[in-house]
């Protein structure tokens, strides 16, 4: 009976619309190219790095869904993430797992033009802060930087880079 109460209450109430706060997504669906150098230092000896990204909304238009290709001095791998918006905790949402087995979850804002991306990285028992800036240069580039810092205060620089959307 539970199952005929929920589908009763569904009919009667049509399906949530995404918020406008989804729209701002937009820019990055499309297929991008990310070059970038990475530093070297805690993820290893640097050198460069190239992504293909391929991201479309999923139906109903909540999430954006990203298909990733990259060659790096630390291996080549794919990788699967998902863009969203969290009404409840009012900030964007970012969820990637890779082929190294590697899983990040980011809270992100945007300010003008430039998107924030913060996260917990767990490295070898360490917890480190991540901080992934993109700032958007035209609809169609944006240059980022990725920074670790131990302590949320002290940054450092580890992959900065370019973004071009074919």
């Amino acid at each position: 009976t539970a199952v005929l109460m929920s589908t009763a209450v569904s009919a009667q109430t049509p399906p949530p619309k995404p918020g406008p706060e989804l729209k701002k997504l937009d820019i990055f669906a499309g297929t991008w190219t990310l070059d970038g150098t990475m530093k070297p230092g805690m993820m290893g000896p640097g050198g460069s790095m190239t992504e293909s990204e391929k991201c479309e909304w999923m139906e109903g238009g909540f999430y954006l869904v990203c298909h990733s290709n990259y060659k790096s001095s630390m291996g080549n791998g794919v990788g699967l993430s998902v863009l969203g918006y969290s009404a409840d905790d009012k900030a964007y949402t970012y969820r990637e797992f890779n082929s190294f087995g590697e899983f990040d979850d980011s809270r992100g804002t945007v300010d003008g033009d430039t998107w924030t991306w913060t996260s917990d990285e767990k490295m070898e028992g360490t917890t480190m802060k991540g901080r992934f800036t993109m700032k958007i240069t035209s609809p169609t580039s944006y240059n980022f930087t990725f920074d670790m810092s131990q302590d949320g205060t002290k940054w450092s620089t580890v992959m900065d880079g370019k973004a071009s959307k074919k």
